[in-house]
């Protein structure tokens, strides 16, 4: 797994805007409470530009190299091998990791594991499209060369949440100058070939099977016309 890419983008003057951008999406994101726990897989560095870890104690950042700001609680691990229970996390943040995760699928498989059924995830991601990170892609040597990642579509991430029962609540876009976003049936139509990254909020859903009672006897059964009415036949009779 290779982010240097990553890093290196955030140094330009766009990668810096974006920055601002999602560290403003995130903070407003968290509406969890303190107590409860909050996963982020992949440090980034600035983790305290949209998260006050003096008040919500139970941050966490997952990371194979241990990155992340000082300020965090760190766990140095595999995203694709959590070292967690499952069902134990309230929230998942993954912030620009499975572009470079060569495991991303099994890594999405994890998230869904140890995430608390109702409880959320938010990816964000680049847009293989854009023009403006392929463009800073193949003009800077440096960090093409460091670059060992796989540009992720928004539709095959919906794809992945749908198999994996999560319902997606929220889907945005962060095009430098704004954050625009698409609800309800627009969702997995609507994009933009100008932004240059996006945000996904889904909650995982929890469906259980309602078994079938097995019927005791089958057999059908005959009922004859006023054989619930004795003295109707005892009228007849007479």
């Amino acid at each position: 797994m290779k982010r240097n890419f990553l890093f290196a983008w955030y140094q330009t003057p766009r990668g810096k805007l974006l920055k601002e951008l999602e560290a403003d999406y995130l903070q407003k994101s968290i509406t969890v409470s303190c107590q409860q726990i909050i996963l982020q897989i992949g440090g980034i560095g600035w983790e305290n530009e949209f998260i006050d870890c003096s008040l919500y104690k139970n941050y966490t950042v997952l990371d194979a190299k241990g990155l992340g700001c000082d300020e965090t609680r760190k766990i140095q691990a595999k995203a694709y091998c959590l070292p967690l229970q499952s069902d134990s996390i309230d929230m998942i943040i993954v912030p620009h990791l499975l572009e470079f995760d060569t495991h991303r699928f099994q890594t999405m498989r994890e998230v869904e594991r140890v995430l608390k059924p109702e409880g959320l995830l938010i990816v964000l991601n680049f847009n293989p499209w854009s023009l403006w990170v392929r463009y800073q892609y193949l003009w800077d040597k440096k960090m093409a060369d460091s670059w060992g990642g796989h540009f992720i579509s928004r539709s095959r991430i919906l794809d992945w949440l749908k198999l994996l029962n999560f319902e997606v609540t929220v889907s945005s876009e962060f095009n430098l100058d704004s954050v625009s976003s698409k609800q309800g049936k627009f969702l997995a139509q609507g994009h933009s070939f100008f932004s240059t990254a996006y945000a996904i909020k889904a909650i995982k859903r929890r469906y259980n099977i309602i078994p079938l009672t097995p019927v005791k006897n089958g057999s059908p059964r005959l009922a004859l016309i006023n054989s619930l009415n004795p003295s109707v036949r005892i009228k007849k009779h007479d």
